[in-house]
């Protein structure tokens, strides 16, 4: 019989270990829409520490010491498989060598009011990976893709990679231009609409949810929320 509980799992590995992971924000028209946020005119750049990183399966931890408001957000995350300085836009996907579901995992009240985005969204268990890596050519173009969030199996974001702003081969050769890439990265290319923060009333994750992020062609990343 297989334990399905991941409290259970001595260890749970990530598809991929970066030595950095770039985030993308607003980079979604309908997240810009629903956010009432100024359309940016160039990617907007954050990071979140690998420590944070966690597998499919692996618990969202709440430490209601630090937030009380953690926000979940279905992200493309591109795998960079060569390394990639100064690339045009023409040649950045020849630099992807796949792609996973993220769920950049936000303490929201953590990152506005630091006035920065990188603590609340770099909390340890606040960048679940997973759950494999699809190769580029199974992909094709990643611009077509539909990405879905459930929480306790209600659907809270459904939107299509369509909805960029800049597009994955724009924010490889945009981020390529100020600093290195190198083969493993975790580029996270932005969240669509849906996210709790910006819901009416608003709403957060708690101990006892589950997060199911999704994209077609890749598969579902899972992850209960328990608290610290």
């Amino acid at each position: 019989m297989i334990d399905e509980d991941p409290l259970a799992a001595p260890e749970l590995d990530v598809p991929v270990i970066p030595s950095k992971v770039v985030a993308i924000g607003l980079n979604y028209l309908d997240h810009i829409r629903e956010t009432g946020a100024e359309r940016p005119q160039a990617p907007l750049v954050f990071t979140k520490f690998p420590s944070s990183l966690l597998a499919d399966g692996g618990c969202i931890v709440a430490d209601a010491s630090l937030t009380e408001r953690i926000d979940w957000e279905v992200e493309l995350a591109v795998v960079i498989g060569r390394r990639a300085r100064r690339i045009l836009v023409d040649a950045a996907l020849d630099h992807v060598f796949g792609y996973t579901v993220g769920n950049d995992v936000s303490a929201r009240d953590v990152q506005f009011s630091d006035g920065q985005w990188v603590r609340g969204k770099s909390f340890d268990t606040f960048c679940p990976l997973g759950p494999v890596v699809v190769t580029a050519d199974e992909i094709g173009d990643p611009q077509g893709l539909g990405l879905r969030t459930r929480v306790n199996g209600e659907t809270v974001q459904d939107s299509s990679t369509r909805e960029m702003l800049f597009g994955v081969a724009e924010l490889i050769s945009f981020c390529s231009h100020s600093f290195t890439l190198e083969p493993g990265d975790v580029l996270l290319t932005g969240t669509p609409w849906g996210c709790g923060e910006f819901a009416t009333p608003r709403r957060s994750l708690q101990p006892g949810d589950v997060v199911e992020t999704e994209i077609d062609g890749i598969g579902t990343l899972r992850n209960p929320v328990v608290a610290a």
